[in-house]
């Protein structure tokens, strides 16, 4: 079964949110999500200072086994994106949660990122799914 840390908040695209003490957004993808993908060779993050919507496809992670768009789960300006994945994409399969983060939103409206789903809802949703 896959991790999900009750912490964090969960997009059914299985995107994860993090709420960081200065109010920004930290966003990755799940374990779900990188043991669905395999291996990762490749990650394209937005640039730093992008304006976002929720739900809008804007990084890809390549993997030995395909390409997948990831979407953000809430919208807002791009603060920070992780460079370390540039040299190192493996960090996602390694520590999806911690040092595999993709990038940080500050959010236009915590509507949004209240709206997610917290981790016993994406649990129940995983199950409903067959994962």
């Amino acid at each position: 079964m896959s991790q999900v840390l009750a912490d964090l908040k969960y997009a059914k695209s299985h995107e994860w949110a993090r709420l960081l003490s200065n109010g920004v957004i930290e966003i990755g993808i799940t374990d779900h999500a990188q043991h669905a993908l395999g291996e990762v060779v490749f990650v394209e993050v937005p640039m730093v200072g992008r304006e976002i919507v929720a739900a809008e496809a804007c990084a890809v992670i390549e993997s030995t086994k395909a390409a997948s768009d990831v979407y953000s789960p809430i919208g807002g300006k791009v603060v920070a994106v992780n460079d370390p994945l540039g040299a190192a994409p493996e960090l996602i399969n390694q520590d999806c949660y911690l040092q595999g983060w993709l990038f940080r939103v500050q959010p236009i409206s915590d509507a949004e990122f209240d709206s997610l789903l917290n981790a016993q809802d994406y649990i129940e949703f995983l199950a409903s799914q067959g994962g």
